[in-house]
């Protein structure tokens, strides 16, 4: 369950960003959206496999989104047709950007670092 509220509220600040974060200029939005994104599909993998080790976890994460990002190479009427909806636009982009990969690895290490420190945490919790 920690997972799947990791993925609501990372959507909620990454859709507050994309919506509402114009004075963040027009780079820094992008760059952190992408990054938010990542880690909404880095969290995902954890509800999907919650018992598959962390590094495994980040590294399918980020190939999803790399597959996700040279997919916008392909422009096949279909679905550029649903790259122009919104949440088409949201979940696959629209164009491939070679920074969006940068992005999206920041974007699953920030998430496998909060993971990794709250499950540290925990632990020191317990054995005290």
């Amino acid at each position: 369950m920690a997972y799947l509220a990791a993925v609501v509220v990372t959507i909620a600040v990454g859709l507050l960003v994309h919506l509402r974060g114009a004075p963040l200029g027009p780079v820094a939005r992008d760059v952190l959206g992408d990054a938010l994104w990542a880690a909404m599909v880095a969290w995902g993998a954890g509800a999907l496999a919650p018992g598959v080790r962390l590094a495994a976890r980040s590294a399918v994460a980020y190939a999803v989104c790399a597959a996700v990002e040279a997919s916008q190479l392909y422009h096949a009427p279909a679905l550029d047709a649903i790259r122009a909806t919104r949440a088409g636009h949201l979940a696959l982009g629209s164009g491939f950007d070679a920074r969006d990969l940068l992005a999206y690895a920041l974007g699953v290490a920030g998430a496998a670092l909060l993971e990794a420190a709250v499950v540290a945490r925990g632990r020191r919790l317990r054995a005290a």
